[in-house]
């Protein structure tokens, strides 16, 4: 292995232009990795977050009987579809009313849990579920308004869907031309060395023997640039978490360091993945003429 490794770095010493071209197409490709993954990552889960609220809430009418709002509520907590159900009578609306606006008193004397409907308030197992749960609920007569936020929720899940098609068809663009390049690269460093790989075969060199320090090579640049790449994602996100702190209020960070360490694991072994299967192709081209 020593000597693989002495053959690889003489490789890149002798021609480092080249290096650093398949370094750094190499960097953007997993550049493009991982600022996708965390896009796509963070929207689900900030779209799980609201998932875990109540999404949809129906406001009872003052004449709602409590047979008719217990037989609702019993009926949403069967549903396959439905993750919780909780009922707010009129005193709980009304500590719910002043505690938010316990610094304007003029608001707090002007109402009284008479006035405040009961209400349910109900989350979802699948945004895509809300649709349906409430329309059912503005059909019954007990009930005298329905209010979720259709249109924030369909928009984020719009673009979750839409992240990742458009990340999945960059990625797959990008790594196609990284490997196009580093054949290319790969192919190069093969010809310069013709003359000594047709000494090792007549000398009875195996061809796993002759390829192994131009994998080593493929493999060194994917392994940089994918870490160069990972370590540029996670600076930004590093840099831009206490802005997204202070517009994500209340909702968790979508990432961590674990994830990080995680991402970076996944993306070292698809580096070597690409390393691999494109200085094979580049060596066994030359070795099967």
């Amino acid at each position: 292995m020593a000597s693989y490794t002495k053959t690889m770095w003489h490789h890149v010493r002798r021609s480092p232009y080249q290096a650093l071209a398949a370094v750094l197409i190499m960097m953007v490709t997993f550049l493009t990795i991982s600022v996708f993954t965390l896009l796509i990552v963070g929207s689900d889960k900030i779209i799980n977050f609201f998932e875990s609220k109540p999404q949809v809430t129906a406001f009872f009418k003052d004449e709602a009987k409590s047979s008719d709002i217990d037989a609702i509520k019993n009926q949403l907590s069967k549903s396959v579809k439905v993750s919780s159900v909780k009922y707010v009578s009129k005193d709980q609306a009304l500590q719910i009313y002043r505690e938010q606006n316990k610094n304007d008193p003029l608001l707090l004397e002007l109402v009284t849990a008479d006035i405040l409907p009961a209400s349910l308030e109900i989350s979802t197992r699948q945004i895509e579920d809300l649709g349906p749960i409430a329309d059912d609920l503005k059909n019954n007569p007990a009930v005298q308004e329905v209010v979720y936020q259709k249109d924030v929720i369909a928009t984020l899940t719009s673009w979750t869907n839409a992240l990742r098609k458009i990340g999945i068809a960059i990625i797959a663009i990008l790594a196609f031309v990284s490997i196009l390049i580093m054949v290319t690269i790969i192919s190069i460093k093969v010809s310069q060395k013709r003359e000594e790989i047709e000494i090792m075969r007549l000398i009875g060199a195996t061809n796993w023997y002759i390829s192994l320090p131009f994998v080593y090579e493929a493999v060194f640049y994917s392994a940089v640039g994918a870490v160069i790449g990972w370590g540029i994602s996670s600076l930004g996100i590093w840099y831009l978490s206490p802005y997204l702190a202070s517009f994500l209020k209340g909702i968790p960070m979508p990432v961590n360091i674990i994830f990080l360490l995680e991402l970076l694991g996944a993306e070292l072994l698809i580096a070597a993945f690409l390393g691999i299967f494109s200085s094979l192709i580049a060596v066994n081209r030359f070795l099967n003429r």
